[in-house]
């Protein structure tokens, strides 16, 4: 049983994201790594393979040094901004979706476009996904999975 750590605004924030997207059939992972040097708050594969990137955005200062945003919109067919009912979202980009969330549930408020992934990209995308959830779950089972014991 792993201790309870509290969780920071961002977490709580993604965790209702999760639970939202997970309702309308989405599998979810929090702070997916889809390339070195990348890391989503959340990435969620979709009932029809379809994948969303979520950036949660706990407060302005946490948004403003947000410089690597634009560098998830080759990773995702959509792309999300989740934050609370008191985030000025106006000065979120225009192009990008709107989730307003809280550490409970989460509501679409503007559908981020589409931007289809290239196949191959989608498909290693996809393998990625599925390894990282296995690992996760193993993790679960087994703390000590993979620190090297030969």
């Amino acid at each position: 049983m792993q201790p309870d750590i509290p969780l920071m605004p961002g977490q709580l924030l993604a965790r209702g994201v999760c639970r939202h997207l997970a309702s309308h059939g989405f599998s979810v992972i929090e702070e997916f790594t889809p390339e070195r040097g990348k890391r989503v708050d959340v990435m969620a594969l979709g009932p029809k393979g379809e994948i969303w990137v979520v950036e949660c955005k706990s407060s302005r200062a946490d948004f403003m040094s947000d410089v690597k945003w634009q560098g998830y919109l080759d990773w995702c067919d959509r792309y999300f901004w989740a934050v609370d009912q008191e985030f000025p979202t106006d000065l979120l980009p225009e192009g990008t979706g709107l989730i307003i969330a809280d550490a409970y549930d989460a509501e679409i408020l503007r559908m981020a476009p589409e931007a289809k992934l290239a196949g191959a990209r989608r498909n290693a995308l996809i393998r990625r996904f599925a390894a990282h959830a296995a690992q996760r779950l193993q993790l679960l089972r087994d703390p000590d999975f993979g620190l090297g014991s030969s």
